[in-house]
């Protein structure tokens, strides 16, 4: 009988790679190259490399490439490369190949980030000082603020998203994702969507938006005081509507006076969903007077989203633990919506 043996860390052949990089011109030409895999999973792979001086990062498709992983690929650098020389923490977009048969799947190269992603214990000195952790807030939010104001054409980005009618599309949107696994009933979800309906804003400023924006999808540096040092994870980037990056943050988060320990993240210190909505109007100059109409729809959203993964899980399809959970955060953020569609005040645009 053989012992369970830990599965090894993914691997990349460097000599390929190193041939591809020094046809690119790109740093430590003809010096030894190393590869050492950071982390990754079902969806990407990445690994820092290193050759003489320069240290860099490559994010690719696991060996088993997903369908459609190779496209996210190329347009995860499109963005990342668009942002370089703005004022948009991000790794800095390097280089892209989409020839597969250098490493097997599309990949790029970008800059290496050293800081940490505030997931679980944070170090120190964050852990210690609530006003650190106020900082990490307002810095957490100024990251989108600045995002939501590149000028999106002028960064090379027409075409990348349909930003005309981005939010009249967004129910059909999700209720269609949804509609291919439904198999259960998910209470509020549909009074959520009908108010939606008929609360969509009729103006909106285009910009960029990165879809999953989060703690878990940002770097800080290690040092104080807290700032941003890199948002990561730019699959779901697209150009829409960028209050929705902002709703996607005060969706879940925690006021003064509610469980601040729940999550990943640990908010005591932490600013409130007022203070953090006030914050962006100023920094970003948007206005945030509909900001019911985003929550409810990041809510929305993310029920239909995890519905998806948890049916997966129901069904045998996937074998990730982490799943099973989804099944209670999808019925909370379905009836979280419709509560707050029914205690709204936001006057009706239809």
């Amino acid at each position: 009988m053989q012992d369970n043996v830990p599965e090894a860390d993914p691997t990349i052949d460097t000599e390929p790679l190193a041939r591809w990089m020094d046809a690119q011109g790109l740093p430590g030409a003809g010096e030894p190259l190393s590869a050492t895999f950071i982390s990754g999973g079902a969806s990407n792979e990445i690994f820092e490399l290193r050759r003489g001086d320069a240290v860099m990062a490559l994010r690719k498709p696991p060996r088993k490439v997903p369908k459609g992983r190779n496209e996210i690929m190329l347009r995860e650098y499109r963005v990342i490369h668009a942002l370089n020389g703005t004022d948009v923490p991000h790794p800095e977009g390097i280089a892209v190949c989409d020839d597969t048969s250098v490493l097997g799947s599309c990949f790029y190269i970008m800059g290496h980030i050293d800081g940490f992603t505030p997931m679980g214990d944070l170090p120190s000195p964050f852990a210690e000082s609530e006003e650190l952790r106020q900082q990490m807030a307002y810095e957490l939010v100024d990251g989108i603020a600045k995002l939501g104001q590149v000028d999106w054409r002028a960064a090379g980005l027409e075409g990348f998203g349909k930003p005309e009618g981005f939010l009249d599309r967004q129910v059909d949107r999700w209720l269609a994702h949804l509609d291919k696994i439904r198999f259960r009933d998910l209470p509020g979800l549909e009074e959520a969507g009908a108010w939606l309906r008929t609360h969509t804003p009729k103006h909106f400023t285009p910009g960029i938006i990165h879809g999953d924006y989060q703690f878990a999808n940002v770097m800080f540096h290690r040092d104080a005081p807290a700032r941003l040092a890199a948002i990561v994870d730019w699959e779901m980037a697209t150009v829409g509507d960028p209050l929705l990056d902002l709703a996607w943050i005060l969706m879940t988060w925690p006021d003064p006076g509610e469980d601040r320990n729940q999550g990943y993240v640990d908010y005591t210190g932490m600013p409130s969903r007022d203070e953090l909505m006030h914050f962006y109007a100023q920094r970003s100059g948007l206005p945030v007077d509909a900001m019911d109409y985003y929550v409810v729809l990041a809510r929305f959203k993310m029920a239909c989203v995890l519905e998806a993964g948890y049916a997966r899980y129901v069904q045998g399809g996937a074998d990730n633990p982490k799943m099973a959970m989804f099944g209670d955060v999808v019925l909370s953020m379905a009836s979280r919506a419709k509560q707050l569609a029914e205690s709204s005040t936001l006057p009706a645009t239809a």
